[in-house]
């Protein structure tokens, strides 16, 4: 059977060095947007050309989208089916069997593991699937046939809710593909957690915050500990494990508290952990001064988009002010934002405002990022979402 043949997307003169050099996207002002390129229908795949006619590259390609071409190969030749979406899929999953040992992690986090704009995490036999292009949406599947050829999964749920969605012209959705939806358990840390993957914020679990969480239960040995938006108790239910003499779990969420409930049973610290539903300002600012040896604020994105940058940056500045006065001298206290709009040395100057704000002073033992199972690719660096910062304060 011949192979069909791909539509053609040209870059305009002097735009193909980013490509070349390695560089995933191509907006829409880099390329030649005339009539044919207009024409291509939004998702399609195409050979992305330089401008004197070299083939370069496979891409998905949306027209109407700012990053309008999406490397899939740097073959132009590549045949795009279940065999060649599966060899992603094994080299995804064979590099975080043997950093994280178990199956529970981000099996894919998009262009890093070579499938632009899809988020896989897994959870035993069950996989949620987040698919944010235009492009990789028309794949789906077939993404659906690699995932089924690999790893026979029980349950797969496309958690296509995403307001990424909207800015490719896609409607958020979430769809059962396979299996039935709801709680699921999950090993994180030898701990044992419950997660919502169908009900519950972005896949049901922050991943991410793997490796912090260790980190932070190592030094929560017989300390009082307050875990402010807990979430499913990713930290507090951990550092409970590992030895805390009591632990405050807070949020505003019921169900992530209820989760979190289900996981302090489950890790049998439930006489240890005690559950608070508040908004966590609110909360912080009733607190009495010093009662806790580590305080940890882990909590949603305060920056969605360009326009709340001033306005969001400055929660960072309010929180830490907030929480700094509630730990001990000498007390540890964690907090991190997964704003990717806010980069780590505005992260970092809100952080020395809120403290000089709540006349504390200490010193910085860690500045981290997300988990191993979260790569970044090397040409977009920006997308190191999570910045994460450990103080111990005086």
């Amino acid at each position: 059977m011949a192979l069909k043949k791909l539509p053609t997307v040209i870059l305009r003169a002097g735009e193909d060095r980013r490509v070349r050099a390695g560089h995933p996207w191509a907006f829409s002002n880099e390329i030649l947007m005339d009539a044919d390129a207009k024409a291509i229908p939004v998702g399609s795949l195409a050979t992305l050309r330089a401008p004197g006619g070299e083939a370069l590259a496979l891409v998905t390609f949306n027209p109407h989208s700012l990053i309008a071409a999406r490397v899939l190969s740097t073959n132009p030749e590549a045949q795009v089916d279940a065999l060649f979406i599966g060899r992603r899929l094994t080299q995804a999953a064979a590099l975080r069997d043997r950093l994280i040992g178990v199956p529970y992690y981000r099996l894919i986090h998009a262009e890093a593991d070579g499938l632009p704009g899809v988020i896989i995490d897994r959870f035993g036999d069950a996989f949620v699937v987040q698919v944010n292009t235009a492009g990789m949406d028309a794949l789906t599947p077939v993404l659906l046939e690699a995932l089924e050829a690999e790893f026979s999964p029980t349950t797969i749920i496309l958690k296509n809710d995403s307001p990424v969605r909207e800015l490719e012209g896609l409607k958020r959705e979430v769809v059962v593909a396979k299996g039935e939806a709801g709680s699921i358990e999950l090993i994180e840390n030898d701990a044992r957690f419950v997660a919502d993957l169908s009900e519950g914020q972005k896949t049901g679990w922050f991943y991410d915050q793997r490796d912090n969480r260790r980190f932070m239960a190592g030094l929560a040995k017989d300390a009082r500990v307050l875990d402010a938006y807990c979430y499913s108790g990713g930290f507090g239910v951990l550092a409970a494990t590992r030895g805390a003499k009591s632990v405050v779990c807070l949020d505003r969420s019921q169900p992530a508290l209820n989760a979190a409930q289900q996981a302090a049973a489950l890790n049998g610290v439930d006489k240890i952990v005690s559950f608070r539903k508040a908004e966590v300002f609110e909360a912080l600012e009733k607190e009495k001064p010093r009662s806790y040896e580590v305080v940890i604020c882990d909590p949603p994105a305060f920056v969605k988009s360009r326009k709340d940058l001033k306005t969001g940056a400055q929660g960072y500045r309010k929180l830490v002010r907030l929480a700094a006065p509630l730990v001990t001298k000498g007390g540890f206290f964690f907090v991190a934002s997964c704003s990717h709009l806010v980069d780590p040395p505005l992260f970092a100057e809100q952080v020395r405002r809120g403290l000089r704000d709540a006349e504390r002073t200490g010193r910085i033992l860690l500045s981290s990022g997300a988990a191993l199972d979260h790569p970044v690719h090397p040409n977009l660096p920006e997308t190191a979402y999570l910045k994460a910062m450990v103080l111990q304060l005086d």
